[in-house]
Parts: structure tokens; sequence; C-alpha cells
């Protein structure tokens, strides 16, 4: 379903020519914003972009053939790891993403290592098949860990017809299955889910209240660590620029961006080593790739793209807990 119209596309003209292409200036001439790295508080991993779905608006195009992000090592996160360790930084969550996390076959192993060094880490899971063939090995590291492991499930609406729209036929109680799985062992858990446009947030998170009601599942909707609920993404739906004046028209801060506070590894397919990339959405974009280390990957990211003005400044999200 990848690359098919997904029922979460934002109702918006098309990209005005000439935007997001200067680093350095907006398409009027002003500063664009840039964040500086104040603190490495989430790493994330991306374990590579196969998935056993192939969503109609992923972001990063996963699916059961793509393999732009090829599969990390558990030796990869290791070397990171010690960076974070060798450098004295404080970093409080490692984060693992996909294409789907459990269908690397060390996922296992990357989990053991983040959560036996103390770091709480945070997987997003579909909770379909892939998650369940570890269910034991899960067991062990909730009994080892507790809710230092948060799972976190994509459930992308409160309505079987609109998350199969989105995810394809017979998704739906496979997912639900899993995330009550997960509820009847206890495991810290989340959802992750997105909004409709128009969709009031007020609204869906009713919905979900009684989702999670309905089938015994301990999730508080009203707490945004909880159930996040997304702002949908379109790289080629008009959005304005983000420029230096905007933080204190927003009565925002540089430190409130994903950027500020996080950076995510990746291995693209063809490339040697694993790099550092800038943020979690942009995997594939040259100029939010950062260098081979957290060291080289600390300088400060220039916002020259629609995702940084729709998901992470007008639409105040994150991927980290």
């Amino acid at each position: 379903m990848a690359g098919m119209s997904s029922p979460f596309a934002p109702e918006a003209p098309a990209l005005a020519p000439g935007k997001f292409t200067d680093p350095r200036r907006t398409l009027d001439g002003s500063e664009r914003a840039s964040v500086p790295l104040t603190a490495l508080e989430t790493l994330w991993f991306n374990t590579g972009t196969l998935c056993n779905l192939a969503c109609a608006g992923c972001y990063i195009e996963s699916s059961p053939t793509n393999d732009a992000l090829v599969y990390l090592a558990a030796s990869d996160v290791t070397k990171f790891l010690d960076e974070i360790k060798g450098l004295a930084l404080e970093t409080r969550e490692i984060g693992f993403t996909g294409g789907e996390p459990f269908m690397n076959p060390e996922i296992m192993a990357m989990l053991a290592d983040a959560l036996g060094r103390g770091f709480e880490v945070l997987v997003l899971t579909n909770a379909m098949k892939p998650m369940r063939r570890h269910e034991a090995a899960l067991l062990d590291l909730r009994e080892q860990y507790g809710p230092r492991l948060t799972l976190r499930v994509s459930l992308d609406h409160y309505t079987v017809q609109v998350h199969e729209a989105e995810r394809g036929v017979d998704t739906w109680h496979k997912a639900l299955d899993g995330l009550r799985w997960l509820a009847l062992h206890h495991f810290s858990i989340a959802v992750a889910g997105r909004l409709l446009p128009h969709e009031r947030e007020v609204g869906a998170r009713r919905g979900y209240a009684a989702l999670f009601g309905t089938n015994d599942i301990p999730i508080d909707a009203s707490d945004p660590a909880r159930l996040v609920l997304f702002p949908e993404m379109d790289a080629h739906a008009d959005i304005a620029e983000v420029t230096t004046d905007c933080w204190q028209i927003l009565g925002k801060s540089p430190d409130d961006t994903m950027c500020a506070s996080s950076r995510m590894v990746v291995h693209r397919n063809g490339e040697s080593t694993p790099r550092v990339v800038a943020c979690t959405l942009l995997p594939y974009e040259a100029q939010f790739d950062l260098g081979e280390t957290l060291t080289e990957a600390s300088r400060a990211v220039r916002l020259n793209h629609p995702h940084c003005a729709r998901f992470c400044v007008l639409g105040g999200a994150s991927c980290s807990a």
C-alpha cells in the first residue's frame, strides 16, 4: 500500500516552488531557523526499513521488500552505546524504530544491551507476528527490567475502518491482539495514533479511551505520553517555513524540537558503515546526515524540510517518550 493515498494526508495545496531549498534562507529571504543540540537525551536506532506491512502513508516507505535502510547489527548498537559512555553523555532513552524492529534478527540482543546498561528503552512496533515470535524473550526482559522497557504500538485510529485503510486488510485485530497480550503480561505500553484531517484531539482521545476500556488495555487516553497522537506528514503539501523570528511569534523555543535532544543511527544500503542523522523522520536526506559518530553529529541543525515545520515546530510532536 506504500505510495497510495493515506486517509491521514493533510488537506493542503502543493508545496510552493522554492521553499525549503536554501539551508540558510527561506523563500522570502528571511534567516532560516536552526536548532543546536542541547543534550542527547534520546538516541534512536533504525533497525532497518523491512516491515511486514506496507502502509499507505509510511514516511519512510517501509515494506516487506524495501531495504533502503539495511538491518543494523547488534555490534553497531554496542559501538554507539560505548560512545555515549566514553563521552559521559547524560542520555536517558534508547529508541528502536524501523520498519518493524522485531524483524531484525538481532533485535533482542540490542534491547538486552541497552537495558543492561541502565537506559530506558522504547520500541516502536505494530505488535503483530514479528513481535509475537519473541514472546518468551520479551517476558524475560520484562522480568529483569520491568517498566524500563516500553513498547509503543501503532494503532492509527480507534476505528477498524480507518486503521485498515492505512495499514491493510486484516491488520486491526492482529494489532489489538498483540496489544492485549502486552497488557495481559504487564508490560509498560503506549499507543501511537494519528489525527484525521479536521478531527479534534479531544474526540480522538475519547474514541481511544472507549477502545481501551472495551479491550482491558490499561492506558490513560488523556496522557499524551501513553497515547501519542501525531500530526500527519506530507513533504509535498504546502507549509510555512520556519524563520528565526518564528520562535517569538509562536511562543516556542528551539529546545522544544526533537533535534535539540535526539539523533538517529541508520545504515543505508550501499554504505559501508552506519551514519548519524538529525531526525527520525529524515533518514535519507543528505543535508541531515551529520557524520559517523555522535561527536560529529552534535552540531546544529537547520530546519530546511517541510517535516521540520509540520511535525515538530507547528505540530509540536516528538517521537520520544
